[in-house]
């Protein structure tokens, strides 16, 4: 235990074994049973971050966890049983068949995500098993069954480490051993029955009827809101840390003592230190079908790539349609090889690369915890996606396509035609896994893929012919598999399937003599000969694409097994406040006549509908049933209820805050009326009116300093009245009053990367709404991940809030007893969004003792609320009783409200806002003006510390020019390299077809600076929206503001990129050294780039899922460098017409 920030989450990971940053150093020893070697025992570890697939539903998510962590000793129906069990144990009965979900496509709460968590590490039989902040965003309820869950397992013989916020008290009694931390130093370590003893002999005596656990947090705590370093409260914790130093080297001893003469580890507990793993073909059998189910329900699964390849079939088949036997489709002919063998493998190449960077933070995850295997990994993913898109995508591709350009229709040629492009298949998902191998984001990852892709396509024998390559590259021909695939669908079509000699002869214009040689050009033989392509048989480049395959594999399984990521630690910097910061703050204060705004539901209801294309008729569940409540200033308004109620994201505040949002698959039907006054505003005044701090914490940019985030969000939410320096020193207020001055400089952090603690984050998320005063503030659980102290402590500023006449609403778990007033106001829900009670707290117990329920005296009123009405999942005995008493209150208070319409608070000594007065108070978007700077500020700092955005912005433009340079380098100015100059300007867009003059092929590569745009865009651009929609949902900018911050920011890395481009390619390369080439070459870098960029930035808003968006995007771009002008001599009227809307074309 310890308070917020205290290096509980840190001990954890040390403990664990999961921290292995190079740049951490640890001292001491962590002994399992006496061994250092952390592998001796089998452990699981709960993080606070949930790593669960969102399409699976929490049934099959704990299936696939019992398939895969439980022996091979135990059947198909011991399995299924024991995953039943644990469903029970857990209180999942009711989601079970509920999707995990994430934040675009809502599933499961907040609480049932962590409690899926735990079940799924639970499933493992780990001899040790820690948990952190387990019960964070569980009701007090749910906490204290699954506190009592991990009771039990201690008692069977495992070893369970856990920190804890605000446990109630029956939670308390039910710990063994307590370890005490604050500020990362040990105040108390020993048996938790003896703590309180302890710091009673320090002169600390614990008042009767007090929380342990609370009183032990509120003693640790120092109050960061204090500006004095030496007050009362850093003293008091000095001086615990002082005494623990001195007594606990005598403590250990006579601890340990004890300890050896009381605990007792059973004699099977053995069995769970050597749990054997699974079987490599059961556990391949069991991600497989997880990989199945995950890719049938996912939009960017295997309807997206079959969609794909349709669409690119039918569209690159219409340009190239009937290709004749001339020399002008002779030419055609080349070009439409050179698509099929690059076109689908390079767009598979970046859909794989994109979708497997999150799809390995699961294999990470669990990968520690000793449940796969990479080669498990490895085989199971191809097997997968082998039956869904390896054989069928390419196959699909390859009949549309191939009998649309006209190739020859014999069936041994087609069959070779496929063969080619399925082994490219393979070998584009194979090196996409090296590629994420090496780099598990998406944007270094797509970096090297795209360079090599383009590194492939200038080696192919099309670009340039593979003789003509400058000396010093033309070995690399040998190690691109592009080179053999193209040979091999060259070599099918013009050289095999035929007994003579020189291959195929097509329409020559002389009379059809081999021996003519007017008609040379038109033998199977020339052609081949001029690209360069020696094999001598259709084997030779067929084996070397296995081999490709076969190396690919090897590379990334060595990679994905000896390159673990690190969770890197985001350090504390420098402050980079002024002096204002830090003067008195003379902030203009609330006017303390502040009008007040009452909120009131009348017959509130909600419900989800689902469809699927498969499904004529939508299922329906009820998510709210006819809630009434008034929700008054002045006090602070509760919403209480178990874990999945319908309290928080998926229903009754995101209902309120009108953030729901529905698509074709989910839609919402809302029902009843929220009242403003007493009225019914527009949604322009309730958006202006409320301000939503919301359960996740994603919408911080992990890069910022806290104190960085919120003076830029002063900059951004403050009115434009108050000055520069007024506004930071309001940043700097609200930081001191939320407690957060001590980790103020430290980045946020995220994902990968530790910074500030959760519950810091959660301050952090509140601060932002406190900067702009809102007149109806609600918070969606604001103390969860908060230890008691900080949770009372914010508890406090809401009410004083309140107090100058703000309405505050918050959901909340696990309230400590004085956390709500006798004033305060609360609203009671159960499962199924069933309103209990609305009213007075005072109210409530009354209340229920009129319906036959009468409090204990030593039990928290909330804590007995909700014990009340939560129905016992776990016990099936238990279970129909228990529902039909939820379902009697539920019935009862429906009864009461038909005969009270509302239940109302007597009206505060304050006016209350009519309606037309409302309507004023409609928030105003912070200017252009003054929101484009801190933007712009804002993204600069964040670039700074994110190498990744660097790697995105300037490295695949310098990386692209650098390989041309090599392959270009020098230009001549003689009779045969002309079309080679004119190749290599044609190149920089990215296009693809050939000319040919005497010897020399020209062609031009796929992968050029149109997708360079596209793939920066697709790097950066998706977490740059969300936070956008996060600060846009609170009127804090507009979307001209964003979009314009955005290209500023986006454009000066586009020149300077280009220029660098435009001098490699005048300078280096040898084109003609004057200023207008170079302004030439740099401009046309540039608007490609931008286009890119753009559609891009299209694409990425109107999809949210990025994955599909990439998918879509590439096939534009794909069809729109085919048509440039080059491919194709003879494109159809409306694909020409269209042709005039493509940038590709202009450029050329």
């Amino acid at each position: 235990m310890g308070a917020s920030g205290s290096g509980k989450t840190s001990l954890l990971n040390s403990l664990s074994n999961t921290l292995r940053n190079t740049q951490l150093k640890t001292t001491g020893q962590v002994l399992y049973n006496g061994n250092s070697n952390p592998s001796a025992v089998r452990s699981a570890y709960v993080m606070q971050d949930d790593v669960l697939l969102p399409d699976l539903t929490v049934a099959e998510t704990l299936q696939y966890a019992a398939d895969l962590r439980l022996p091979p000793s135990i059947d198909a129906a011991e399995r299924h049983a024991i995953s039943q069990d644990v469903i029970r144990e857990l209180g999942l009965t009711d989601c079970m068949s509920t999707k995990i979900g994430n934040k675009t496509r809502k599933g499961c709460s907040g609480g049932e995500k962590r409690r899926t968590s735990l079940g799924v590490r639970l499933l493992c039989n780990p001899s040790v098993l820690f948990l952190d902040e387990v019960t964070t965003g569980l009701d007090a309820q749910s906490a204290f069954r699954l506190v009592k869950t991990l009771k039990e397992l201690a008692a069977s013989g495992r070893t369970v480490i856990v920190t804890i916020h605000q446990p109630r008290s029956e939670i308390w009694a039910l710990f063994d051993r307590l370890v005490v931390l604050s500020q990362g130093n040990l105040i108390y370590s020993g048996l938790a029955s003896k703590s309180i003893q302890h710091f009673e002999k320090l002169g600390h005596t614990m008042p009767e009827y007090s929380n342990p656990a609370e009183y032990l947090i509120d003693l640790i705590s120092s109050d960061d809101r204090q500006p004095d370093p030496e007050d009362s409260c850093h003293q008091r914790v000095q001086g615990l840390l002082g005494a623990w130093r001195d007594i606990a080297q005598q403590e250990q001893i006579n601890e340990k003592t004890e300890e050896d003469n009381t605990v007792l580890v059973p004699s099977s507990s053995s069995e769970y230190f050597h749990s054997p793993k699974p079987e490599f073909w059961s556990s391949v059998k069991t991600q497989v079908a997880r990989t199945i189910k995950v890719e049938l329900r996912s939009p960017f699964g295997m309807s997206a790539s079959l969609l794909e390849s349709i669409v690119l079939g039918i569209v690159g088949g219409w340009i190239f349609l009937n290709l004749d036997e001339s020399l002008s489709g002779i030419r055609s002919r080349e070009g439409a090889l050179y698509c099929a063998a690059v076109l689908q493998g390079y767009l598979v190449l970046l859909q794989e690369t994109y979708r497997l960077s999150f799809d390995v933070v699961l294999f990470d995850r669990e990968r520690t915890e000793g449940v796969v295997g990479v080669l498990s990994f490895l085989v199971s993913r191809r097997l997968a996606k082998s039956v869904l898109e390896d054989l069928l995508v390419p196959l699909i591709f390859s009949v549309i396509f191939y009998f649309l350009a006209g190739f020859r229709p014999v069936a041994t040629q087609f069959f070779c035609f496929y063969a080619v492009i399925l082994l490219c298949q393979f070998i584009s998902v194979c090196f996409a896994t090296v590629c994420v191998a090496a780099f598990r984001d998406f944007a270094r990852a797509s970096l090297i893929a795209n360079l090599s892709f383009t590194l492939q396509s200038i080696c192919s024998g099309l670009f340039i012919q593979s003789e003509n390559l400058p000396i010093y590259v033309r070995w690399l021909k040998y190690i691109t598999y592009v080179w053999y695939a193209y040979g091999a669908l060259v070599y099918n079509e013009f050289l095999a399937h035929t007994s003579n000699p020189v291959g195929h002869l097509y329409n020559c214009p002389a009379p059809a003599d081999f021996a003519d040689p007017a008609c040379r050009p038109f033998t199977g033989a020339f052609i081949v000969d001029s690209l360069g392509i020696y094999f001598g048989s259709l084997w030779i480049p067929f084996l070397a694409l296995v081999a490709f395959v076969l190396v690919f594999i090897a590379g990334s399984a060595v990679l994905l097994y000896f390159h673990i990521p690190d969770i890197g630690v985001a350090t504390a910097r420098a402050a980079v406040t002024d002096h204002l910061s830090k003067e008195c703050c003379d902030i203009p204060e609330p006017s303390k006549d502040c009008r007040a705004v009452n909120v009131t539901l009348k017959d509130y209801s909600l419900c989800i509908q689902k469809r699927s294309l498969l499904q004529r008729k939508a299922t329906q569940k009820r998510l709210l049933t006819s809630v009434n409540a008034d929700f008054q200033p002045g006090v602070l308004n509760f919403i209480l209820g178990p874990s999945g109620s319908g309290k928080t994201s998926g229903s009754l505040l995101n209902m309120m805050t009108q953030r729901l949002r529905g698509d074709f698959g989910t839609q919402y039907v809302l029902g009843g009326d929220l009242l403003l006054a007493g009225s019914v505003v527009s949604p322009a005044v309730v958006n202006s009116v409320f301000s939503f701090v919301e359960q996740d914490d994603d919408f911080l940019i992990p890069t910022l300093t806290v104190r960085e985030t919120l003076q830029s969000a002063a900059g951004l939410r403050l009115p434009s009245w108050m000055s520069r320096d007024q506004k930071i020193r309001k940043a700097e207020s609200t930081l001191t009053k939320l407690g957060l001055t001590g980790c103020a400089d430290t980045l946020v952090g995220g994902l990968g990367k530790i910074g500030i603690s959760k519950g810091e984050k959660r301050r952090v998320a509140i601060s932002l709404q406190l900067l702009t005063e809102p007149h109806v503030l609600i918070l969606d659980e604001p103390t969860s991940g908060l230890d008691s102290f900080t949770a009372s402590s914010v508890t406090d500023i809401l009410r004083n809030l309140a107090a100058e006449g703000k309405t505050i609403i918050l959901t909340i778990h696990q309230p400590r007893a004085d956390q709500i007033g006798a004033n305060d106001y609360i609203l009671l829900l159960a499962r199924a969004g069933c309103s209990v009670f609305a009213g007075p707290a005072q109210s409530m117990l009354p209340h229920f003792a009129h319906l036959g329920y009468l409090c204990p005296i030593i039990t928290s009123p909330t804590d007995f609320a909700l014990d009340l009405i939560t129905s016992d999942l776990q016990d099936e005995a238990k279970e129909p009783e228990t529902s039909l008493k939820v379902s009697s209150i539920a019935a009862a208070w429906e009864r009461h409200t038909k005969q009270n319409i509302t239940s109302c608070i007597a009206q505060q000594a304050r006016q209350i806002l009519t309606p037309a007065e409302l309507s004023a108070y409609e928030r105003k978007v912070t200017s252009l003006r003054i929101a484009v700077p801190v933007l712009l500020q804002r993204s600069f700092v964040s670039f700074k510390r994110t190498s990744v955005v660097l790697d995105a912005r300037i490295f695949q433009v310098v990386g692209f020019a650098a390989i041309l340079t090599v392959f270009w380098t020098p230009l001549r100015s003689n009779y045969e390299d002309v079309q080679t100059r004119v190749g290599f300007v044609q190149q920089q867009m990215g296009e693809l077809g050939s000319e040919r003059c005497g010897s020399t092929s020209v062609t031009y590569p796929f992968t050029g600076l149109y997708f360079v745009g596209m793939l920066q865009n697709v790097a950066i651009y998706p977490t740059e929206r969300n936070v956008f929609h996060s600060e846009h949902e609170d009127r804090a900018y507009s979307v001209e503001t964003f979009l314009l911050s955005y290209t500023l920011l986006e454009i000066p890395f586009e020149i300077i990129s280009s220029l660098i481009f435009g001098v490699l390619a005048t300078m280096a390369v040898g084109l003609p050294r004057t200023p207008q080439m170079l302004f030439l070459e740099s401009l046309n870098c540039f608007c490609l780039l931008n286009c890119g960029e753009s559609l891009g930035i299209i694409f990425n808003t109107f999809f949210d899922h990025s994955g599909f968006a990439l998918s879509a995007t590439s096939v534009i771009l794909s069809v729109a460098l085919m048509m440039a002008g080059v491919l194709s001599t003879n494109l159809p009227a409306f694909l020409d017409a269209f042709n005039h809307l493509s940038p590709a074309k202009w450029s050329l």
